[in-house]
């Protein structure tokens, strides 16, 4: 597990949204639409098998969307991002909320040289934006407690993801700026299970998350040729 799983790019492409990342309506308008469903879905998961509060390794926070919800839920969470605008806004943002959240601008690799280890970790759309995506699970599954449980989500590396997320999203309904994702990094269901696998966790639970135009927002599916979400325990 040599080597870092931060792409420089891709840091610096989302520190410099980091001021407009809490507008609903602003550039991360997706990310706000698609967090109460896909972080229902990591809160029911958590406590089936978790009977109360637990820490939680938010990997890749961003300003912390996600990490707030799991707060919010009661749970104990670190957010840990490498781009230090994020997290600052992150910061900016919790202040004053009573919340058991913290935030850290580091990198996962800084979490394994100090020996960390946390029962529940996720990193949702992050694993097309790392150096290295096997890598980066496995990294993710040395920080997994025994019987912990990681969750990911990502897109899929489809002709359906390519016309929608792709060329949909930031070029015809400018949903997204234009270069937020590369396509060619987008990973399938079946490699994310190949990676799991090899760093020794077991793929127990996948679903998609699928656009409800009706609503205007996200609901999860059993569609997972675009966006996804998926479940892995260490043993």
């Amino acid at each position: 597990m040599q080597g870092s799983s931060v792409r420089p790019e891709e840091i610096a492409l989302f520190d410099d949204l980091a001021a407009r990342w809490w507008d609903p309506a602003g550039p991360m308008r997706p990310l706000h639409m698609m967090n109460p469903p896909r972080a229902a879905w990591v809160l029911e998961r958590v406590a089936r098998h978790f009977p109360g509060p637990v820490r939680v390794l938010d990997a890749g926070c961003g300003a912390g969307l996600l990490s707030e919800s799991l707060a919010r839920a009661g749970h104990e969470v670190l957010g840990l991002d490498a781009g230090a605008e994020v997290i600052a806004a992150a910061q900016a943002h919790a202040a004053g909320q009573g919340l058991a959240l913290s935030y850290r601008n580091a990198t996962v690799e800084a979490l394994l040289a100090e020996g960390r280890k946390f029962p529940v970790i996720t990193a949702l759309e992050v694993l097309e934006h790392v150096a290295g995506p096997g890598e980066f699970i496995a990294k993710l599954a040395a920080l997994l407690e025994p019987g912990g449980l990681l969750f990911v989500s990502t897109m899929d590396r489809s002709r359906k993801s390519f016309l929608v997320a792709k060329l949909g999203a930031e070029y015809l309904l400018r949903m997204l700026p234009v270069g937020t994702h590369n396509w060619r990094q987008f990973v399938t269901p079946a490699e994310l299970g190949g990676y799991c696998r090899a760093a020794g966790l077991r793929l127990c639970d996948t679903a998609g998350i699928s656009f409800a135009p009706l609503t205007g927002g996200f609901r999860i599916s059993r569609d997972t040729s675009v966006n996804y979400i998926a479940m892995a325990q260490a043993g």
